[in-house]
């Protein structure tokens, strides 16, 4: 069977084959560093690992760019509130970005780029598009982007311009021609650090937040690639603005297929700050273990809404207890080699390529679990760990699983814990020891004893 995707562009699933032969491009949005990752940076994370894991279980070569926005203006105002520089923000944020991935058992990218590493390549499409009619400069050093002169905008979204015009909630008071513009190039202020500023031909400023995903995505990959990714919150305006962009600098497609994750809810609510339903990764897996988070997000198809609940994670966590008690039946279990035209195996293959259908492959999961539980049979017990292992699921001993040692037990796992001590020790290392003694005493709430030591801190189970 053919690898099918939807494609948000097209509005339907296509067959998939990508421009090189063997060798996929894919570009993802990643995440805004001015603080700790939530609930839907989990959610994306997680939806592109598995296409990624998906696509090399497939025979392909990936290049997976999933970028760092580390220029923008809520890290800017985080950084001033705080009194610290934006690098000292944004590399404390990388830095948990990164533990939490690993945490959550997600692969990392083949490459993960920091936009104020590409300013240059931003200046030079913004110089293309001022060039082709597309980009005028404003007053205060901005320059904006002329969307009514590009002719296929709102093909991604689906949104004509006389509709955004009609919804349109801001005036045209900020130097721009049409309230439709977006700005490429933000004139330098006076009240921002010198860290925020780049010199350019318009004068000192950073850029706009669009034009970085087409600066990095077109250097890294070329000016056509084969899928670009994000949550669905980022199809319009960002990804819009990313096609009038680069397709207007370079005239080519910028890519083939467009992905979109679903959105997460909680307990059937919007999740966000003022409803006091938003939650961090961090926080999460205070409550539950990390395979049991990556294990409920991925019973649900990436495209549909994610409702997140302490009842839905207790009954992930009891259905995982499952496929691992089906493996702790077989004694000595085999290291096996996918055999794809085995029956469970044609199934678990036929789910994910059809648009990589998490739910119907963990369905054939436990069929095959059942099918150990009569059986007993070893092969077919290394066939389910090695399926699971496809999704990032299933490679934990199944006694000390089922034992509820650590993380399984629904207690902080390792790598939770490790964060938690980078983050004292940075704190300490700030002279925040308010915050240290904060983190040592939430440890011992959950059962972690910190012991310090000449050479460093080492934890134990109390």
């Amino acid at each position: 069977m053919t690898l099918s995707i939807f494609n948000t562009l097209s509005r339907r699933p296509e067959p998939f084959e990508p421009l090189e032969p063997g060798h996929v491009r894919m570009y993802v949005c990643g995440m805004t560093v001015y603080d700790l990752c939530h609930l839907g940076h989990a959610r994306s994370m997680l939806a592109f690992d598995v296409v990624q894991r998906w696509l090399k279980a497939s025979g392909y070569r990936v290049t997976y760019v999933r970028n760092v926005t580390d220029i923008d203006d809520k890290i800017i105002a985080r950084a001033l509130k705080n009194g610290e520089t934006i690098t000292t923000l944004t590399n404390r944020m990388i830095d948990a970005l990164h533990q939490d991935a690993d945490a959550l058992g997600i692969e990392r990218p083949t490459f993960e780029p920091r936009a104020t590493e590409y300013v240059p390549q931003m200046l030079d499409i913004i110089r293309r598009l001022e060039d082709k009619g597309l980009a005028y400069r404003a007053e205060g050093g901005d320059v904006n982007y002329a969307v009514r002169k590009f002719p296929g905008y709102g093909k991604l979204s689906g949104k004509s311009l006389d509709d955004l015009r009609a919804g349109e909630r801001v005036a045209v008071d900020d130097g721009k021609q049409d309230p439709l513009d977006f700005v490429l190039w933000k004139g330098a202020k006076v009240d921002e650090p010198p860290e925020a500023q780049w010199e350019s031909a318009y004068g000192a400023g950073r850029p706009g937040w669009h034009i970085e995903c087409s600066a990095m995505s077109c250097q890294m990959l070329g000016e056509t690639f084969d899928i670009h990714g994000g949550g669905a919150d980022l199809q319009f305006p960002h990804h819009e603005n990313e096609i009038a962009q680069s397709e207007g600098a370079s005239g080519k497609p910028l890519a083939r297929f467009w992905m979109h994750n679903g959105f997460v809810r909680v307990d059937n609510e919007k999740m966000s700050k003022s409803l006091g339903n938003f939650f961090t990764i961090r926080e999460v897996l205070e409550k539950y273990d990390a395979e049991t988070v990556r294990f409920f997000i991925l019973r649900a198809h990436y495209r549909s809404a994610l409702n997140y609940s302490d009842v839905h994670l207790d009954d992930a966590r009891a259905a995982l207890k499952r496929l691992y008690t089906a493996l702790s039946l077989v004694s000595v279990e085999p290291v096996v080699t996918i055999d794809w035209s085995h029956p469970f195996a044609q199934r678990f293959r036929a789910a994910m390529d059809e648009d990589f259908g998490t739910p119907e492959a963990v369905a054939v999961l436990f069929d095959l679990a059942s099918e150990i539980n009569r059986s007993k049979d070893a092969a077919l017990a290394g066939l389910l760990r090695a399926l699971g292992g496809t999704l990032g699921l299933l490679q934990i001993d199944p006694a000390a699983y089922l034992q509820g040692g650590g993380a399984a037990a629904g207690g902080l796992g390792e790598a939770t814990i490790q964060a938690l001590i980078t983050d004292r020790a940075a704190a300490k290392a700030a002279k925040n020891f308010t915050e240290a003694d904060r983190i040592r005493q939430d440890l011992l709430a959950q059962g972690v004893v910190l012991k310090d030591s000449a050479t460093g801190t080492t934890w134990e189970r109390s």
